[in-house]
Formats: C-alpha cells, sequence, structure tokens
C-alpha cells in the first residue's frame, strides 16, 4: 500500500510537471502565431490586388474578341460552299461533336436559313 502511494504522489509530480511544460508551450506557440497572422493579411492583400489587375484584363479581353456559336459556323460554312456542304466537310470545317452538328442543323432548317438538297447535303436557302 506504502508503495502504491509513493509511486501516486510520484505520477502526480510528473503531472504537474508536464502541465506547466504545456502551458509554456501555449504561451510560446501563441506568439508566433501572432505575427504569422499580420503576415498572412500582408499576403491576402496582396492576392487581392493582385486578382484585381487580372480580373481587369480579362475583363477587357472578353469584350474585344467575338466568339461564334455552332450556328453561325455551321451557316458559315455553308453560306461558303457553291454546292452545298456534307456532314463530313461540316465536321472537319467547324470542328463540332456529331451532336452538336446535329442540333445545328435542325435549328437552322427549323429556322429556314439552310434546307436539305440531299440526304447528308445541307444547302443555304
Amino acid at each position: 500500500m506504502k508503495k502504491l502511494q509513493a509511486q501516486l504522489k510520484t505520477i502526480s509530480k510528473s503531472l504537474a510537471a508536464l502541465s506547466k511544460q504545456v502551458d509554456k508551450i501555449s504561451t510560446q506557440t501563441s506568439k508566433l502565431q501572432a505575427p504569422k497572422a499580420t503576415a498572412a493579411k500582408k499576403v491576402k492583400t496582396t492576392a487581392a490586388k493582385a486578382k484585381k489587375t487580372s480580373v481587369k484584363k480579362k475583363a477587357v479581353k472578353k469584350k474585344t474578341a467575338k466568339q461564334m456559336t455552332a450556328l453561325e459556323a455551321v451557316l458559315g460554312v455553308i453560306k461558303r460552299s457553291r454546292k452545298g456542304a456534307t456532314i463530313a466537310g461540316l465536321k472537319e470545317k467547324t470542328g463540332l461533336v456529331s451532336r452538336q452538328l446535329s442540333n445545328a442543323l435542325y435549328k437552322l432548317a427549323k429556322k429556314g436559313q439552310i434546307i436539305a438538297k440531299e440526304r447528308g447535303l445541307y444547302i443555304k436557302k
């Protein structure tokens, strides 16, 4: 019983010493984190400035460049062809997938801008 009590006292002393060490370490880490927080704020502000400038540049680029839609691309190829355009030729010149090309041809035919002269051959109206 006396051995057990002696062991418990040594354990409690070592726990007290460990808790003091943990307190010291936590205060040291809190001191180190404070300067990092200010440095992080500086990094965030410079990153935010960089993003703003890059956003402005991208907005200008989008305004100057006009992108063609699939319908415009298909209609342009058909208008330039004298004898009409085949599906294979349209795929090659527009770079569209079969499904996109099919949808574009359907919409243009429904609008009355093109006609199917034969199966797979389209001419302007």
